[in-house]
């Protein structure tokens, strides 16, 4: 029996499809069968499709509403949902924080960023501070001749480089016994004016950077609070600038 399979292969002959003959070259490479059975299969899955999507339109409920209807809108072609002009919960800068970091990290930064903070209002005294009201000074004269004749440095009892400083500003008197405490001429004035500028810029920087990482470590607490197995309701949702603010339920502890 075996001799006889043998036999039997030996004659065998592999039938291969012919090619493209020579005088039809010039109409490209002939199809294969599995070139048309992929053709075909395509062909077919795109039928199938569409007769299910026509069917799904035929019995389609003409009451049926879904949200997607009035919050999606069509850009090129393609269903694109609406922004909403609610504002963010989280921003991205928040979100990278709150990814990367621990709550004990970002509360030490903060911290250090407070003992800065103090530090410079220490140095500055926020005497001229922009974002400070400015404060005036309202003086009352008997007559309209007094408020033509009026002098500011005269009232005040100082020398009249003296008067446009807020602050360190002596008497005569004082002037007699002590030297003056600080810059007096124009330029020198205008240049420590422009420093003092410059240290409140940084004072305002440190100021929002702090309140930035205290609102992160604040949400990065809730959300290891909101792991609790306890119930709890939404009392405020969560923004930018806070954390969204629960109320547990009391539980007795043993």
């Amino acid at each position: 029996m075996s001799s006889f399979r043998k036999a039997l292969k030996s004659r065998q002959k592999n039938h291969h499809e012919r090619s493209q003959p020579g005088f039809r070259k010039h109409l490209g490479l002939l199809e294969k069968k599995k070139d048309y059975k992929l053709r075909a299969d395509d062909y077919h899955k795109k039928q199938n499709t569409l007769a299910a999507l026509r069917k799904k339109a035929l019995e389609k409920n003409p009451d049926e509403f879904y949200y997607k209807m009035i919050n999606s809108q069509l850009q090129d072609g393609v269903h694109v949902m609406k922004k909403q002009n609610e504002e963010v919960e989280v921003t991205e800068e928040q979100k990278k924080v709150m990814r990367t970091q621990d709550v004990k990290y970002v509360e030490m930064k903060r911290v250090a960023e407070a003992k800065k903070i103090e530090r410079l209002k220490g140095e500055l005294h926020l005497l001229d501070a922009d974002s400070k009201p400015k404060n005036t000074h309202t003086f009352f004269v008997d007559s309209k001749k007094e408020v033509q004749s009026f002098n500011l440095a005269t009232h005040l009892n100082t020398a009249p480089q003296l008067v446009d400083r807020v602050y360190n500003r002596p008497t005569l008197q004082t002037l007699e016994t002590k030297s003056i405490q600080g810059a007096v001429e124009p330029r020198s004035m205008k240049k420590l004016a422009k420093q003092r500028k410059h240290q409140y810029k940084i004072l305002s920087q440190r100021i929002d950077r702090e309140k930035k990482m205290f609102v992160i470590s604040q949400k990065i607490q809730t959300r290891k609070d909101l792991q609790d197995k306890n119930k709890k309701v939404k009392v405020k949702k969560e923004t930018p600038n806070a954390a969204a603010i629960y109320k547990f339920a009391t539980k007795r502890k043993r």
